[in-house]
């Protein structure tokens, strides 16, 4: 046996010589197909057993099935879009290509061309007068009753999981019908869609360690986006009013069941709108793709029932942190006076960090999981958002929320930020996290406190990551279930 191939690819391996040798080419450039095998099945549901139809019709598909009896064989064959069985006899056929068919495997794509029957047995059929191989398989599928189950696999090989699973091709459709409704909604709201650079000098908008790469030519030092914002807002300041962008960003940081290096996110900026108009907007956003795409406003995740029927709940940041860990942060206003009290909560606070990362950590701990049903937390402290408008009435707050549901983050919004001297002031204070050893921090980014400086209207803004909120609507373990080819550590 060769040593890089099994048996079962040694002797397909053989059969590709046959067929070659017989100047049978196993893969043509095309081929002519009339119709999808969802078509044929939808017109002809209703056709009686042993009845048959004339008309001559060409589908394409892979070979999934095949049993032969003497004279006569049963293959069953599928495209993207349903599966059929092709009855296909010698005396139809003719002898010799119905003995070329041996060379033919489960897993081969081909062409087949016949009438629409149905058999005896109540089974749509295509008698079959003309097979045509258009893609011959080196290597056998999975086992066809266990498909491919194992997780590590389907995420590394996840053509195969499509071949074998429909769940997992379904998973994928409706994926796409999701942002699909989500770009439908934010077109039906007179948003414009855009694109914004990759690449960054500067990457800004969200606190995160970012990748990096090199520009060859201008010999440059480039980042990865880690979100769209900070460009959106320029188009903001340049005029427009209502712009979006659905794109990918990268973040260099841990992985878990909610989070992905690179994953998709979708932003959009509103002039003349505050925190309040977007939690509006936002609760419509949600209920209107989860109604067009699932048809209900109720999910099972993990042993929960999600209901988002409208109203969602609007929680307060400093009064949830006090009921749930019993801790006033008006009470510890610096640094100094709030780490001993969360090392007496268990917390084993990093003070290169910050306040607001060390309040974000507390958050997480013990409210966070907490909060299964959809809701809006609101009120956010200014030190955990640089970006966001303060409260007018409480200067240590800002007008920010987060769509929570499932004990997660799946939503983040605020009245953005427009005061350039305000906007520089704390910059430079994560400039100083920076300094001080929090690679997270946000870098400041003079050119946009330039477009700032010319005049950027009253604003709310609003992100969302895509594949964290569907994974859980589709009750997901993972996110990476959702995400055709996540990033994986390569094998060996």
């Amino acid at each position: 046996m060769d040593e890089n191939h099994s048996e079962q690819e040694l002797v397909r391996r053989n059969k590709l010589k046959e067929l070659k040798e017989k100047n049978i080419n196993p893969y043509p450039s095309k081929t002519n197909r009339t119709t999808i095998i969802s078509t044929l099945i939808e017109k002809y549901k209703d056709l009686a057993s042993g009845e048959e139809i004339q008309e001559t019709f060409e589908i394409t598909g892979r070979v999934y099935a095949w049993r032969t009896g003497g004279k006569v064989s049963f293959v069953d064959v599928r495209d993207e879009s349903g599966k059929m069985q092709l009855f296909v006899s010698s005396g139809k056929i003719g002898q010799e290509v119905y003995d070329d068919l041996k060379l033919f495997d489960i897993g081969d794509i081909i062409s087949a061309s016949g009438n629409i029957k149905k058999t005896n047995r109540g089974e749509l059929s295509l008698n079959t007068e003309k097979i045509t191989l258009l893609s011959k398989s080196l290597r056998p599928l999975p086992e066809k009753y266990h498909g491919l189950t194992d997780k590590e696999m389907i995420y590394r090989k996840r053509y195969l999981d499509l071949i074998m699973n429909d769940e997992s091709r379904n998973l994928f459709k409706k994926r796409s019908m999701f942002i699909k409704e989500m770009r439908n909604f934010m077109d039906e709201q007179g948003f414009m869609e855009v694109e914004t650079p990759v690449l960054e000098l500067i990457p800004g908008g969200a606190d995160a360690r970012p990748f990096t790469t090199h520009h060859n030519t201008l010999d440059l030092d480039l980042f990865l986006r880690i979100s769209l914002e900070l460009h959106l807002k320029r188009l903001i300041v340049g005029g427009y009013e209502k712009v979006f962008e659905i794109g990918r960003v990268f973040r260099n940081e841990g992985m878990s069941t909610q989070h992905l290096q690179e994953f998709t996110l979708m932003e959009f900026y509103w002039a003349y709108s505050d925190y309040n108009d977007l939690m509006d907007m936002v609760e419509k956003l949600y209920t209107t793709i989860m109604e067009k795409v699932f048809g209900t406003l109720k999910f099972e995740y993990q042993g929960d029932v999600l209901d988002f029927t409208s109203p969602w709940a609007r929680i307060d940041y400093r009064e949830v942190i006090l009921e749930k860990a019993g801790i006033d942060l008006d009470h510890y206003p610096t640094l100094e006076s709030l780490v001993p009290v969360l090392k007496e909560k268990g917390l084993v606070p990093d003070t290169k960090l910050g306040r607001g990362r060390l309040i974000d950590q507390l958050f997480k701990k013990f409210v966070r999981p907490q909060l299964v049903q959809p809701s809006f937390l609101i009120n956010h402290p200014l030190d955990i958002s640089p970006l966001a408008k303060k409260q007018e009435d409480n200067q240590g707050y800002v007008q920010r929320f987060q769509v929570l549901f499932a004990g997660a983050e799946v939503g983040n919004g605020f009245t953005e930020l427009n005061d350039p001297i305000d906007q520089k002031s704390r910059f430079a204070e994560q400039s100083s996290l920076r300094d001080n050893g929090d690679d997270e921090a946000q870098m400041t980014d003079d050119d946009f406190i330039e477009a700032l400086e010319y005049g950027m209207p009253p604003t709310s803004g609003f992100g969302v990551g895509i594949d964290r909120f569907f994974s859980i609507l589709m009750n997901s373990e993972t996110i990476r279930d959702v995400v055709f080819f996540p990033t994986m550590k390569p094998l060996g």
